[in-house]
């Protein structure tokens, strides 16, 4: 009698089944809903955005769309040229694109927070989403699926440009969307350099607490989930 492979823990952190990499895919867009919690957060601290949001609030003010609907386009955008990079795309980056925006969209219309008036409520309220931000990646980086298309921008570009360190690669991709989205309207003040210069140590310091190394995370390519979902189905993915 044939049984169904047993989701164990080892199961889950590989998505070896079909219902391996649906759960991880819940967990990925629960995360990064709440991820969009976090970003709604710095954003209504009103002391500028995160350069990313300042583009996409940038293209939000002219265009007069929604924050989400901003989000989507920047986003599948990064992961058109991801794949033309062709570097590693995984179902949670698609996750990414579409829930993160929506998230924010979600939390404006609930509006559960007002926008700060003074730094004494700014900067706290700020850190607070910095901090949500840095635990809810964790919860959707041990989902295995792929890492965001803009962290996957920036190591495909620095993999084509050896000579420069990825961390100058990193400034200037950022400093590229802060500039367009300033142009463009989007808030630019000390709260995006707080941003800036602040969430990598904050999310250094919670992966410390939690005890994850993100470096040994070994995430799923989409051909590989395919290849679980449609185990007899051959499919001629390009080997790289």
């Amino acid at each position: 009698m044939k049984t169904h492979p047993r989701l164990t823990k080892e199961a889950l952190r590989s998505n070896r089944t079909v219902g391996a990499i649906l759960l991880n895919m819940l967990i990925a867009a629960v995360s990064l809903f709440w991820n969009g919690f976090g970003l709604y957060l710095t954003i209504r601290a009103n002391i500028g955005a995160a350069p990313w949001d300042v583009l996409n609030l940038g293209i939000s003010h002219t265009f007069g769309i929604l924050y989400g609907t901003a989000s989507i386009l920047v986003a599948c955008t990064i992961l058109l040229i991801d794949i033309l990079l062709k570097e590693p795309v995984g179902i949670a980056m698609f996750i990414d694109a579409f829930v993160v925006g929506k998230a924010v969209d979600f939390f404006n219309w609930l509006d559960p927070v007002p926008p700060c008036t003074t730094l004494w409520t700014s900067i706290p309220l700020l850190l607070l989403g910095l901090v949500i931000l840095a635990y809810t990646q964790y919860a959707y980086m041990i989902a295995s699926l792929g890492c965001g298309p803009r962290d996957t921008l920036m190591v495909g570009i620095a993999k084509r440009v050896r000579r420069i360190p990825i961390g100058v690669v990193s400034i200037v991709i950022l400093s590229t969307a802060t500039l367009i989205g300033w142009l463009l309207g989007g808030p630019v003040g000390i709260g995006t350099l707080i941003c800036a210069f602040g969430a990598g140590p904050i999310m250094q310091l919670a992966f410390r607490t939690v005890r994850f190394d993100a470096t040994g995370i070994r995430h799923q390519r989409l051909s590989e989930s395919f290849r679980v979902f449609f185990p007899r189905a051959r499919f001629r993915f390009p080997k790289k």
